[in-house]
């Protein structure tokens, strides 16, 4: 069965705003969830989606979420996560091998700042192949149909 992934528009961690710190965050001592919305171009039902999905996981400030640098990151690696194709669960195992980075020895590669297992990347890289490929045909066959309408 093929998975259908959605490519993001940003695909690099954006640079922090001019009303930050150098440790990147707000005076208030994070990051409000406007912030990040703005900051990496996503909606704010996206971020409160990946909070309930425990991928991140905000500070509360009465109702107000308060996300750390480390939040930051992580929905950083999240984001390229989803622009390379992997399913969340498939995000959430390398957010978890992440934290377990340091005690482990694996052997992976860097790649927008996900570790990923030579495994991973030859199967993601499988399927996203297949994928341009059957785009590349439902191409075709709609150029087809327009030529055979004529012109416009």
């Amino acid at each position: 069965m093929s998975r259908h992934s959605t490519a993001l528009a940003g695909s690099s961690i954006p640079e922090t705003r001019a009303d930050t710190d150098p440790a990147g965050e707000t005076d208030a001592g994070g990051f409000t969830i406007s912030d990040l919305a703005r900051d990496f171009g996503v909606t704010l039902r996206t971020l409160r989606f990946y909070e309930s999905r425990g991928l991140i996981a905000p500070a509360r400030s009465g109702m107000t979420r308060i996300y750390s640098a480390r939040d930051r990151a992580r929905l950083a690696l999240i984001l390229k996560g989803k622009q390379l194709g992997f399913t969340l669960v498939e995000i959430r195992a390398m957010l978890a091998n992440e934290d377990k980075k340091a005690a482990s020895a694996d052997k992976s590669a860097a790649v927008g700042g996900l570790h990923l297992s030579r495994e991973q990347i030859v199967e993601q890289l499988d399927l996203l192949r297949s994928q341009r490929a059957e785009i590349e045909d439902a191409i075709k066959e709609l150029e087809g149909a327009l030529d055979r309408l004529g012109p416009a």
